[in-house]
């Protein structure tokens, strides 16, 4: 019981997250990322690169996010527990 509500909250709290982050991530990088296919690989990828790396920093902030708050509220809510049992 105490796992799948860590898990909820860590999911809840990591979507939260990506909302209030992904934008800024996305809009500083997508130029550089753009400019750097189009000099590696070619013109024309452009507008595919931006949806792509737009999918991409969502994704890596989702699970990064989840990654850490769930790992930092078991450890917590460990903590607790041995504190007080």
């Amino acid at each position: 019981m105490f796992m799948s509500s860590v898990n909820g909250l860590g999911n809840v709290l990591a979507f939260i997250v990506t909302f209030l982050a992904t934008p800024p991530t996305y809009s500083a990088t997508v130029f550089w990322v753009q400019d750097f296919t189009a000099n590696h690989y070619g013109a024309g990828y452009e507008d595919l690169i931006a949806v792509a790396w737009g999918v991409m920093c969502g994704a890596f902030i989702f699970f990064l996010s989840r990654a850490t708050i769930a790992t930092a509220l078991t450890m917590g809510g460990l903590a607790i527990a041995t504190r007080f049992l």
